[in-house]
C-alpha cells in the first residue's frame, strides 16, 4: 500500500526584479513493493535559486525535508490574468535538455516514487487547476520539458518520478497516484484535476480515472500504451532477457529512433520565418548536438530495468484495458502517425469508440515521444480542443487563455501564412475628427469595443483581422462565431489539429447572448457580424451587400455596458476567387441537394425562419474558381460612443433603431470607399506586392493607396 510523506515546508521559488514569490508544494513519496524504502532523502528538492539549478535542470535532486517552516502568503502577488502574447517558453527547451536533465535525476537514491515541481513552471495564475503528469517507461518524469513554462502559467504542475531501481508494482503506482488525486479533490472539490499520461503513464491515469468516476478529471493521453498487446514490443521481452550485455549497449540507439522521431525533436527551436537554407543548417546542427545524448538511454534504462519496465507495461495495459468501461472522465488522446513502438493511430480510434467522452487529435508526422517533438505544444492543444477550465463547467470567456507569442508566430506564419501572403491586407481606420489614416490608430485601445462589419465570402477576412490587431495594437479581438465551429468533427477517422481549433486558440467563442454579455462585461474587443452565415455564404451577384436583421440585436447590449461601436467594411473577395456555384445552384443538383439537407438537419439554429432574408442559412461549401490574388482592404469607421446613452437607448426603441441604421449605413459607406480607392493602389496585385516585398520590406509594410 502506498505511503504518504508530506512536507509542510517545501517551496518552489522564482525571481522577478520586484518580488520573489514562493508557493508551497506537497511532496508525496509512495512505497508499494520491491526494494523501495522511505528514507530521510525521499524528497525532491525543487528550487529556483541559481546554485540549485543548472541550465534549468534540477541539480540537487535529493534533500531532506524540514518541517515547521512558516508558510508565506502569496495571495497579493499571484496574477489572475495573462498578458496577450505572453512568453510561453516554447522552443527554448529541446529534447537535448530532456536528456541532460534526465541524466541528473537517474542517480539511485533508494527512494520510492514521488512528485516534484519543475522550477521552469514558476508561479501559476490564481485559481489554476492542478496537473499531475505520469511519466512514460523511462520514469524520470521530465517528458514535459518543452512544456514546463507554458503549463506552469495555468496549472499547478506536479510530475511523477519513478527512480531507476524502483520496483513498485503497477497497482502500487495506481494507489499512489489515486491517493494524491483524492487529497487534491478533497482540498478543492470544485476544481477539475488534470491527469496527463505519456505512454505507460496513459495506462496509469486511465486506471486511476476508472477507480474514481465521481471525481472531476480531465485525462490527456499521449500515445497511451494500452495497445501494448498489439505491438511488436510484447514479443521482444524474451529476446531482450537473453541479449548479451555487449549487444544491449547498442540497443539504446535503435530504441531512440523507434521511440521518437529525432528529426522532429531537432525541429523544436527552429524559427519558421528563417529562409529554407538556414532552417536546414540549424536542423543539421541540432541533430549533431542531439545524437550523442542518445547513448544516455543506456544509463536511463539499464538492461534489468528495461526488462522490469516491459513486464510492468504489460501488466499496466492489461489492468487499464479491463477497466475502460468504468472511465467517466473527459479524455483527450494525442495520437502519432509515425509511432513505430505502438499502434497509436488505431488505438486512438479504439479508445474513441470505447470511452464515453473522448476527443482525438492526430499528428501524422510525429513519433512515439510526441511530447518531446516539434509541432505539439501541449497547452495549445488543450486550449484548441476546449479542454481548459478552472471549475466544473467551462466558461469560454473567463477561462480563456490569451495566445502566447509562440502561438501567434505559428498561427501567423504557418496556419494562415499562405492566405496572409496572398491577400496582403491593408488596414485603415478613422480618427475621432473623421480623418482616415493608415493602420488601426483610430480604433480605441480601451474596451469594451464592439467591431461591427461586413462578412466577406467564406469569412476569409477574419484570418487577417484578428492577427493584425495582435500585431499592431497587442489587442485580443474575440470573434463571436457560428457554433458549428465548436462542434467535434464526426465521421473523421484521424482528426488533425485544424483551423477550427486554431480559431478557439485565437479567441473565437460561439455567438450567444450570454457570451456577448460576458465579453462586454470584461471590457473586451468583440468582433460581430450581424449578417452572419447569410452574408458569408451569399449568392452570385450579392457581394458587398449587407444582410442584417431588422431588430437591433447588438445595439442595446452595447449600450448596457457603455461599449464603443466601431463599424467597418472589408473588400477583396472578388479579387481572390469567383463564385461559380452558390446555394441555389447546388439545390438544383440531385444527390448534392440531399447531402446539404442531411448535413444541416441537426445543425444549431441561431435565428427563427420568420426573420426573412437573414434567416438560418444552410451551411455548405460554395463552388469557387481561384483568381490571381488581389488584396484585402479594411476600413474602420469613426468610433460611436454609447457611454452616457444607456437609459436613452435601452428605454427608447426608436432611438436604438436609429443608431442601428446609422451603424449599418456607416458599414456600407466604408465598403463603398474601399471599392473606389482600391483602384488607386499600385500594389493591388500579388505580383507587384511580391516584387516590392523582395526589394523593400516585410509584407505588412507594403504601401497601399493614400487615404
Amino acid at each position: 500500500m502506498a505511503s504518504v510523506v508530506s512536507s509542510q515546508a517545501l517551496y518552489c521559488s522564482f525571481s522577478t526584479p520586484e518580488i520573489t514569490p514562493r508557493f508551497r508544494v506537497r511532496v508525496q513519496s509512495g512505497s508499494g513493493g520491491g526494494n523501495s524504502k522511505v528514507s530521510p532523502s525521499d524528497s525532491a528538492l525543487v528550487s529556483g535559486e541559481k546554485d540549485k539549478k543548472v541550465g534549468g535542470r534540477i541539480d540537487s535532486w535529493n534533500a531532506s525535508l524540514k518541517g515547521g517552516v512558516k508558510k508565506k502568503s502569496v495571495k497579493d502577488v499571484i496574477s489572475s490574468d495573462l498578458d496577450v502574447l505572453w512568453d510561453d517558453g516554447y522552443g527554448t527547451k529541446t529534447a537535448k535538455d530532456f536528456f541532460e536533465g534526465a541524466k541528473e535525476m537517474i542517480r539511485p537514491d533508494g527512494g520510492p516514487p514521488r512528485w516534484f515541481c519543475p522550477t521552469e513552471c514558476g508561479q501559476p495564475l490564481k485559481d489554476s487547476p492542478i496537473l499531475l503528469f505520469c511519466t512514460g517507461i523511462v520514469g524520470v518524469g521530465l517528458a514535459l520539458t518543452l512544456h514546463h513554462k507554458a503549463l506552469g502559467k495555468v496549472f499547478e504542475v506536479r510530475c511523477l518520478h519513478i527512480p531507476v531501481n524502483d520496483r513498485t508494482p503497477f497497482e502500487g503506482l495506481v494507489k499512489f497516484v489515486e491517493e494524491t488525486v483524492r487529497l487534491e479533490h478533497a482540498s478543492s472539490p470544485n476544481k477539475p484535476i488534470y491527469l496527463v499520461g505519456d505512454s505507460f503513464g496513459g495506462c496509469l491515469v486511465l486506471a486511476v480515472a476508472a477507480r474514481n468516476p465521481e471525481i472531476d478529471l480531465v485525462v490527456i493521453l499521449a500515445n497511451p500504451a494500452t495497445s501494448f498487446d498489439r505491438s511488436q514490443v510484447r514479443s521482444l521481452i524474451t529476446l531482450w532477457e537473453a541479449l548479451p550485455d555487449g549487444l544491449y549497449n547498442a540497443l539504446p540507439y535503435l530504441l531512440s529512433f523507434v521511440m521518437g522521431n529525432p528529426v522532429e525533436m531537432a525541429r523544436v527551436n527552429i524559427e519558421y520565418r528563417l529562409p529554407p537554407r538556414l532552417q536546414i543548417e540549424q536542423l543539421f546542427q541540432n541533430l549533431i548536438a542531439l545524437l550523442p545524448h542518445l547513448s544516455d538511454l543506456v544509463d536511463l534504462i539499464p538492461k534489468d530495468t528495461l526488462i522490469w519496465k516491459l513486464k510492468l507495461l504489460k501488466s499496466a495495459a492489461s489492468y487499464a484495458n479491463s477497466r475502460l468501461h468504468a472511465v467517466k472522465a473527459e479524455v483527450l488522446v494525442l495520437s502519432s502517425g509515425n509511432d513505430h513502438l505502438l499502434p497509436s493511430g488505431d488505438e486512438a480510434q479504439r479508445l474513441k469508440r470505447t470511452l464515453k467522452n473522448c476527443t482525438v487529435r492526430y499528428f501524422k508526422d510525429n513519433g512515439h515521444n510526441i511530447l518531446l517533438e516539434d509541432g505539439v505544444n501541449l497547452l495549445t492543444v488543450i486550449k484548441g480542443t476546449g479542454k481548459y477550465r478552472r471549475s466544473r463547467r467551462i466558461d469560454l470567456v473567463l477561462d480563456f487563455i490569451p495566445p502566447s507569442m509562440s502561438e501567434f508566430k505559428q498561427g501567423y506564419d504557418e496556419v494562415i501564412g499562405l492566405l496572409r501572403f496572398a491577400t496582403g491586407s491593408a488596414m485603415f481606420s478613422t480618427l475621432n475628427d473623421g480623418k482616415i489614416v493608415k493602420g488601426l490608430h483610430g480604433v480605441p485601445n480601451e474596451g469594451p469595443v464592439l467591431l461591427v462589419g461586413y462578412h466577406m465570402l467564406m469569412g476569409l477576412e477574419v484570418y487577417s483581422l484578428v492577427p493584425e490587431f495582435l500585431r499592431e495594437k497587442n489587442i485580443m479581438v474575440h470573434g463571436v462565431t457560428h457554433p458549428v465551429v465548436f462542434r467535434e468533427r464526426q465521421g473523421v477517422s484521424s482528426p488533425e489539429f485544424s483551423l477550427a481549433d486554431w480559431m478557439k486558440v485565437m479567441g473565437a467563442v460561439p455567438v450567444t447572448a450570454s457570451n456577448l454579455f460576458n465579453l462586454l462585461s470584461t471590457k473586451s474587443h468583440v468582433l460581430l457580424y450581424p449578417g452572419g452565415a447569410r452574408e458569408a455564404l451569399h449568392n452570385r451577384g450579392e457581394e458587398y451587400k449587407l444582410f442584417w436583421p431588422d431588430q437591433q440585436e447588438f445595439v442595446r447590449m452595447a449600450a448596457k455596458f457603455g461599449a464603443t461601436i466601431v463599424p467597418f467594411g472589408t473588400v477583396g473577395e472578388d479579387d481572390v476567387a469567383e463564385l461559380v456555384l452558390d446555394y441555389n445552384d447546388f439545390m438544383k443538383i440531385p444527390v448534392l441537394n440531399d447531402y446539404i439537407r442531411d448535413a444541416n438537419r441537426d445543425s444549431i439554429r441561431l435565428r427563427d425562419k420568420s426573420k426573412g432574408e437573414v434567416a438560418n442559412q444552410e451551411l455548405y461549401l460554395p463552388g469557387l474558381l481561384p483568381k490571381v490574388p488581389g488584396r484585402f482592404y479594411f476600413l474602420f469607421g469613426k468610433p460611436i460612443e454609447t457611454r452616457g446613452r444607456k437609459e436613452e437607448i435601452l428605454e427608447d426603441r426608436e432611438k436604438a433603431n436609429q443608431l442601428y441604421l446609422h451603424i449599418k449605413s456607416e458599414v456600407e459607406r466604408c465598403i463603398a470607399y474601399l471599392l473606389k480607392k482600391r483602384e488607386e493602389d499600385p500594389y493591388r496585385s500579388i505580383v507587384d506586392r511580391t516584387v516590392y516585398r523582395a526589394l523593400h520590406s516585410p509584407l505588412h509594410e507594403v504601401p497601399a493607396f493614400d487615404p
